[in-house]
């Protein structure tokens, strides 16, 4: 779920379209653009699938509708993975995506430098380094789904 226009869909729509057919899967790109009936009428569409699940990529839309989403998903037992933490804290599946509490700590390095001085069209720009997995159990136990140990092992955090 994504909205096409943004830099996420251009930036994760064609990885995920690339390593999709190797996994065996097969991928359907579904835009919503700022409107709660289009999320809910994609949601309800892709849980009538057999074995469907749903990657929801990183943008405002799918944050402001996030209770929504997550509402939705477990209404129709989909399986979805979340761009940030707070998905899964809120009920979501699985998570992945970039450290929130660590981007700050870099915002608030360039801050400091700018306020000692520095120009901020002379500083780098910087990517994102640390990510975080969050797995929410008790949103698996109620999908029916079991999560392997290896798996957990290597997340970050296990919501039980």
């Amino acid at each position: 779920m994504h909205s096409p226009e943004t830099k996420a869909y251009a930036a994760f729509l064609p990885e995920i379209e690339r390593v999709a057919p190797s996994l065996g899967i097969r991928i359907t790109a579904a835009g919503v653009h700022d409107d709660a009936a289009e999320i809910e009428r994609v949601i309800t569409a892709h849980g009538r699938e057999p074995g469907a699940g749903l990657i929801v990529l990183p943008h405002p839309i799918t944050t402001m509708y996030r209770k929504l989403i997550i509402e939705l998903t477990s209404k129709h037992r989909l399986p979805a993975i979340y761009p940030y933490r707070y998905f899964a804290a809120e009920g979501g599946l699985i998570s992945y995506g970039v450290d929130g509490l660590h981007l700050s700590r870099q915002a608030a390095s360039y801050v400091d430098r700018i306020l000692n001085g520095a120009k901020p069209a002379d500083l780098p720009v910087q990517q994102p380094t640390k990510f975080e997995l969050v797995v929410n159990l008790k949103t698996a136990k109620a999908l029916g789904l079991s999560i392997s140990e290896p798996f957990l092992l290597r997340t970050d955090e296990v919501i039980e």
